[in-house]
């Protein structure tokens, strides 16, 4: 009797010490993803040695050795098709120095300071030109629409000053088609111009800054032909002697949804030097943990950001702290934390930096496009882009894959609860392929995460090293349980 009431408490105590090992156990595999790391990553991404990262230069190659090496010492097994490196050919554009621009009116000069008052467009062609100016509304010429800011004006040697974006509203409900800023500088060099002047939409709630971008649109480069965004500022002085301010011309075309184009009777001195390449060599980076179960190994779990920025411009850089070095430093980390920790998947895991996502999630394309083991193969898609500034965890794409959404909900409400409801469906950025092929996804971000986006400011000591921290660490207990075999594929929702 003695005996079997003893018993009793050692049973609790027993108890208590496994429910305490359980819950220590992933706090101890937590510890080893932290800020420190993290941010010391981004710095070295971020630095002037990788030249904002633009895949086809040097400097984005040291970022894809730099991964590589970080794959190799974490012992990954490379998984490309050369070592880590999966190869693919993008366009690529180099602007050295100089990048001018200025302004002549009559006997006055502005000069305008790059970077600040004005930015070249990642894909502009080279041209050294002093030409007039002529304002051309949206830089649309659709006739079949009965509308054409060009009808009527003499293009022939003279610089568009057009607006970035196209309208929102439309004439007999028909799309204005590609609001790329090479197809606008396609139909200006068409009628005759030789260079262009973006603006943003000014009476927009919040008018698009001055942003690096090489998202470029389709088509052939036009290598004579310069393209540059100016400040609405700048606009407004190039419309001076018009006697008419850009936010007018906009609200004067939105009212009537008519064309009002004039020349401005000033003269823009502009210089750009680019070196084109239509198809320049370029990687994805690629590692693997392989899985510890005979039959769950050939199932996948795919860990994935994109590497790529928007470079750099005559010596100007876009560091691309946030945009997203961090979600490649978070690749690391997360494949860091589960080889340190001694964690044996079940299912395979592959860690990916894509390549060229700016350019339009070329490198995440590529990747999707030549796997060869069968798309229903792919358990889940985890996709880490802008995840370091801002001040709340945000996981995207839970409409269409709405129970791998509740396990990082589960996670964040049992260890953070830093996660806002708010998702969406249909991917996003570079779990859109994988989205497309009926791959279940989640896209992790935070949420005011864009203040810095594309700009000279998205530099490292911009972020939120305790937030950053949480949604790697989120991430990380999300992954953890997929790549268990605690997750069913689910069906998803397009």
């Amino acid at each position: 009797m003695v005996l079997k009431n003893m018993t009793k408490p050692l049973i609790v105590i027993i108890i208590l010490c496994s429910l305490k090992n359980v819950h220590s156990q992933p706090l101890a595999e937590l510890s080893t993803i932290n800020k420190k790391d993290l941010l010391k990553n981004v710095e070295i991404l971020t630095s002037e040695e990788f030249d904002g990262r633009l895949p086809g230069s040097s400097g984005y190659n040291k970022a894809a050795n730099f991964i590589a090496k970080k794959f190799s010492n974490i012992e990954l097994k490379p998984a490309g098709e050369d070592g880590y490196f999966q190869y693919l050919n993008v366009e690529y554009n180099k602007i050295d120095k100089p990048a001018v621009l200025k302004l002549i009116a009559g006997k006055d000069t502005i000069t305008y300071q790059h970077g600040k008052d004005f930015v070249v467009r990642g894909f502009s062609g080279s041209g050294k030109l002093a030409l007039p100016v002529v304002f051309c509304g949206y830089g649309i010429s659709r006739p079949d629409l009965g509308y054409d800011d060009y009808d009527g004006r003499n293009l022939k040697n003279k610089v568009v000053l057009v607006f970035k974006q196209n309208p929102s509203w439309k004439i007999n409900n028909q799309d204005w088609g590609n609001a790329s800023p090479r197809e606008k500088s396609l139909v200006a060099k068409k009628h005759g111009a030789k260079g262009i002047l973006f603006v943003s939409l000014p009476n927009e709630t919040n008018p698009q800054p001055l942003i690096g971008s090489v998202l470029h649109g389709d088509g052939e480069q036009p290598q004579d032909f310069p393209q540059l965004h100016i400040s609405i500022d700048a606009a407004n002085e190039f419309l001076s002697r018009a006697a008419v301010k850009i936010n007018e011309c906009q609200s004067r075309i939105d009212e009537k949804k008519k064309p009002f184009s004039i020349n401005l009777m000033t003269t823009a001195v502009i210089e750009v030097n680019a070196k084109y390449e239509k198809s320049a060599r370029t990687m994805n980076v690629v590692g693997l943990i392989e899985g510890s179960d005979t039959k769950l190994k050939n199932e996948f779990l795919i860990i994935g950001a994109h590497l790529d920025h928007v470079g750099s411009q005559a010596s100007l850089l876009f560091p691309g702290a946030n945009d997203n070095a961090s979600g490649s430093a978070a690749v690391i980390e997360l494949a860091r934390a589960f080889k340190k920790n001694k964690i044996k998947p079940k299912r395979s895991i592959i860690f990916v930096l894509f390549a060229s996502e700016e350019q339009g999630l070329l490198g995440s394309k590529h990747f999707v496009n030549n796997w060869k083991r069968g798309y229903d193969k792919i358990i889940a898609m985890i996709n880490l882009d802008c995840i370091g500034y801002g001040d709340s965890i945000q996981v995207g794409n839970g409409k269409s894959s709405p129970e791998l959404w509740k396990i990082a909900k589960q996670k964040d409400q049992e260890n953070f609860k830093y996660m806002v409801e708010e998702t969406w469906s249909g991917g996003g950025a570079d779990a859109t392929p994988f989205h497309e092929k009926e791959v279940p996804c989640l896209y992790f971000v935070t949420t005011n995460s864009y203040e810095h986006l594309h700009l000279l400011t998205d530099k490292t000591e911009t972020l939120n090293p305790e937030l950053y921290e949480k949604i790697v660490k989120l991430a990380f207990l999300t992954a953890k349980e997929v790549a268990a075999g605690n997750y069913n594929r689910e069906k998803i929702s397009k």
